[in-house]
């Protein structure tokens, strides 16, 4: 176990390299089934952005091989099976919300909580089907976004292409980002937590701005 398991609520699976190391050939498809789940499954807290940056990492450092061949081989593969897993995820939360429609607004559980659903929405109403795109680099908003777009009964064509949209930009930048810093720094594959860490931050920049920002409109109005 490494330094970085007292910040992932304490749960190993939720960290890359201890999916790799346990279970070998089989981690792509977990972390696709990972990934599928939180981008429309409802629940926000698995490590979407983190599986990424960590595939793009394994690749270039030669722990991980899909396709037997070059690592760029496996990056483009890695990107086309993670950017359809993403869109598949949408496209089952969309459904999802369509299906269950208005009444899941007034709703607050376990799975489905008011306060994440209210954001998600203004966020919708802010930006729109843009809201697609921008919301895959938004915590919570990543996983809420197709929910709400579903019980808006926002035009399905116009969703699926947003959704592609968005999944092609945040499995692209991550993955590829991962990959060209394990490419230039390996050292960054042994000490990957510290990387990890650092996105985690980094997705918690847009929540940080968002408190704040709906503080100031409280205060002032």
């Amino acid at each position: 176990m490494t330094g970085l398991y007292p910040f992932l609520f304490g749960i190993p699976w939720m960290e890359p390299k201890w999916l790799l190391d346990h279970f070998g050939s089989e981690f792509i498809l977990i972390s696709l089934v990972i990934v599928f789940i939180e981008c429309g499954l409802l629940f926000p807290f698995l490590p979407g952005d983190t599986l990424l940056v960590s595939v793009g990492v394994f690749l270039a450092t030669d722990q991980l091989d899909i396709g037997s061949g070059p690592n760029l081989l496996g990056l483009a593969l890695g990107c086309l099976a993670f950017v359809t897993a993403a869109f598949l995820g949408n496209v089952a939360g969309y459904e999802i919300g369509r299906g269950i429609g208005p009444p899941v607004r007034k709703h607050d559980g376990r799975v489905i909580k008011k306060k994440h659903l209210d954001r998600t929405v203004d966020f919708f109403e802010e930006h729109g089907s843009q809201a697609l795109v921008i919301g895959r680099f938004v915590p919570f908003v990543r996983t809420y976004v197709t929910l709400v777009a579903g019980v808006s009964e926002m035009n399905r064509m116009r969703f699926w292409l947003w959704s592609a949209v968005g999944a092609l930009l945040w499995v692209l930048s991550i993955m590829c980002a991962g990959y060209f810093l394990g490419q230039t720094f390996p050292w960054v594959a042994e000490n990957i937590d510290y990387l990890i860490l650092g996105l985690l931050v980094l997705t918690v920049i847009p929540i940080g701005y968002e408190w704040w920002r709906n503080r100031e409109e409280q205060a002032t109005g």
